[in-house]
């Protein structure tokens, strides 16, 4: 894997403000990559960063992450879908204008 792809990733995921998520869709357009390899990336290295606030497109995460995330998410403010499985993504979506400035002032420094 290609170390500057993974730390803008990485970087990306660093620029969710706390109380929202970003889908791995989201990520993908932002650093010109596809969803599978943010997905991968996620999978990786991504323990050390924001990870709850990283989503499948419908703000679902597999159940054992959500275990992981229920805790931290309720101190974020951001509650379950009724149907327990995640949050509704449209409620709690990062403002994606926003997400791209300050991911573009993150990552100055990388090729």
């Amino acid at each position: 894997m290609d170390d500057v792809l993974v730390e803008r990733v990485l970087r990306a995921v660093e620029q969710v403000p706390r109380g929202c998520v970003v889908s791995y869709g989201d990520l993908a357009a932002l650093v010109g990559i596809g969803p599978r390899q943010v997905g991968s990336i996620m999978k990786a290295y991504g323990g050390n960063v924001t990870w709850w606030r990283v989503t499948n497109s419908y703000g679902d995460l597999p159940a054992p992450l959500l275990e992981r995330a229920r805790e931290t998410w309720a101190q974020e403010g951001i509650l379950l879908k009724r149907n327990g499985l995640g949050c509704d993504i449209r409620r709690y979506r990062a403002d994606l204008d926003a997400l791209a400035a300050s991911y573009e002032r993150a990552v100055t420094d990388l090729p």
